[in-house]
């Protein structure tokens, strides 16, 4: 053998080693006897060889034998680490079972405590340290062909407040579900944290935190970071990349949203997916309330980015079936914060985004008596603060109306506004229920009642996937609606026997692609001829009609590499 086949032969064989520890390829024992030979990879793995089906069940085993949540969540994450087509199939497989695990709630426990069980990168942070260099930071994460960022800021994770870098958690997660549920590739997706650094203090004195040791920058520090962020986003991986924000504090995701959505493809999911979300249940729950959305009042209780974002696209739902003003139909929108009912003798103070919602009507300074006064037939919670839908609240909302909506939205579980069961046996089994995280089903009076989830996952994918496929480059709220109404309908009769507002989670893949196909007709409605002229692109075209008769493109199993 000569010193070049011998080389060669080497390399070879240290590529086998190197599969093996290559989380885009690795197959583990489910690799073939054939490419076993063929990748040099015999004495490397035990000889037994497992099916990728029989893995899974061998690895729910395993999971269901943990008690502890976050432990099920670690060992997710380590599987994703070191075999990325085992974690989506099992992910996929048992998606009820495991969306709780790696997203909403137990993702929030796992940022509180992400340096302590920080093991390796899952993404790009970018910290006040690379202001000046970001597009070469860009450029230090290994795949070109990214096609959805989402990053965060950590300020404001969930409902537990400021978690700094540790916040790289619900990127992380958000990702996985655009691949698990909606279908993008896994190379495709990057998660970025921008470290601004922490007001938390707990946080700054722990040894083991992983960011900044800082207090937060504000003002034009922090605007010319996203200034700089944004514009190395758009040079490196061109307009087509959409970027979902994610966790940013009120102030700035409003701000963001408004400074970018005219010149970035950019999505705000507390503010936009929450509402879209939302919305679709309020329209699926009219098979149960009856009437229009026009025929109900809305009540309210938080007013931060996801509560006026939800009430802005009902009012625009309204507005866009009825024709009337989008100013008339929010007045039939109350909202409540943590000074009382937004009325119009507390414009002047009021913070931009809570003005359109500030009526004529004498100021109320708890939520019952807003009830009492409004007497809304739909409830709506977006605090962030746990059990504020007390039993008098409750007990009101049902003396008022034969069959009350309460959603109580907060997360993670603990802040909920009110469990399902005090729901139910509040109203005496009246009440439609849905919450932000997922609760068991009850029983009332011999009648098992299953509570809806308001939960992001059942839109973002499917309206990250359908803008991606059809090439957008700018968000529109028609396409929010659309999405909406794509999930409404794929609620049926069923459903509502059992009290349930939206579909089983079972069904998310064929529920994305139908939500992909609404987005982009929506998409290609909206800018019509100009955009088949400026693409001249007639595949993708034929992929919509496909997407949107059959679905079928989409809800073929997810092909990794």
């Amino acid at each position: 053998m000569t010193r070049t086949q011998s080389l060669r032969s080497s390399v070879e064989r240290l590529n086998g080693y190197t599969l093996l520890r290559d989380p885009h390829h690795n197959k583990g024992l489910a690799f073939t006897e054939r490419e076993r030979d063929a990748h040099y990879l015999h004495g490397l793995l035990p000889p037994a060889v497992l099916t990728q089906e029989l893995q899974v069940r061998k690895l729910m085993h395993n999971i269901r034998n943990y008690e502890v949540p976050l432990n099920k969540y670690v060992a997710m994450m380590e599987l994703q680490e070191r075999n990325e087509r085992l974690f989506y199939r099992l992910l996929i497989d048992n998606v009820e079972e495991l969306l709780p695990v790696v997203y909403t709630p137990t993702v929030g426990e796992a940022c509180q405590k992400y340096g302590s069980i920080f093991k390796r990168p899952q993404g790009l942070y970018i910290s006040l340290k690379e202001k000046g260099k970001i597009l070469e930071v860009l450029k230090n994460w290994p795949e070109r062909n990214i096609q959805v960022i989402v990053v965060t800021d950590g300020e404001r994770i969930l409902g537990l407040g400021d978690l700094g870098c540790q916040g790289m958690g619900i990127p992380v997660g958000k990702l996985a579900l655009y691949t698990a549920l909606g279908g993008v590739r896994p190379s495709a997706c990057l998660p970025i944290t921008i470290d601004v650094g922490t007001n938390n203090q707990k946080l700054l004195d722990d040894e083991f935190y992983i960011g900044l040791r800082q207090t937060r920058a504000t003002g034009k520090e922090y605007s010319d970071l996203l200034e700089e962020f944004m514009s190395a986003v758009k040079q490196n991986y061109g307009e087509k990349v959409l970027v979902q924000f994610e966790d940013f504090a009120n102030h700035n995701a409003f701000e963001l949203l408004a400074k970018y959505k005219t010149s970035h493809l950019v999505f705000n999911d507390d503010i936009q997916g929450t509402a879209s979300v939302v919305l679709a249940g309020l329209v699926a729950s009219l098979k149960l309330l009856g009437g229009s959305l026009t025929d109900h009042t809305f009540l309210f209780f938080g007013a931060g980015e996801a509560g006026t974002g939800i009430a802005e696209l009902i009012a625009l739902d309204i507005s866009s079936k009825t024709h009337i003003p989008l100013e008339e139909a929010r007045k039939k929108i109350w909202l409540v914060d943590s000074k009382g009912l937004i009325v119009g003798s507390r414009r002047e103070s009021l913070q931009h985004f809570k003005k359109p919602w500030a009526h004529e009507h004498e100021p109320l300074s708890t939520l019952l008596d807003a009830v009492n006064a409004i007497k809304p037939s739909i409830l709506i919670g977006t605090s962030g603060v746990g059990q504020t839908f007390t039993k008098d609240v409750v007990e009101a909302m049902a003396a008022i109306n034969k069959k009350p909506l309460i959603m109580a939205l907060s997360n993670p579980t603990s802040q909920a506004e009110c469990t399902a069961e005090q729901a139910y046996t509040w109203t005496e089994g009246h009440a439609i229920f849905s919450s932000g995280s997922p609760f068991d089903p009850y029983e009332y009076n011999g009648k098992t009642f299953i509570p809806g989830q308001a939960n992001n996952a059942y839109v973002f994918p499917g309206l990250g996937f359908g803008l991606v496929i059809c090439g957008a480059i700018r968000m529109h709220d028609e396409m929010l609606l659309a999405a909406s109404e794509a999930l409404a309908n794929q609620v049926t009769e069923e459903h509502c026997s059992k009290g349930m507002i939206y579909p089983p989670l079972t069904n998310i893949r064929k529920i994305s692609a139908h939500i992909a196909a609404n987005v982009a007709a929506k998409a290609y409605e909206l800018v019509g001829d100009a955009v088949k002229c400026m693409h001249h692109n007639m595949r993708i075209g034929g992929l919509l009609t496909s997407l949107k008769f059959n679905a079928k493109e989409i809800l073929k199993p997810v092909r990794l590499p």
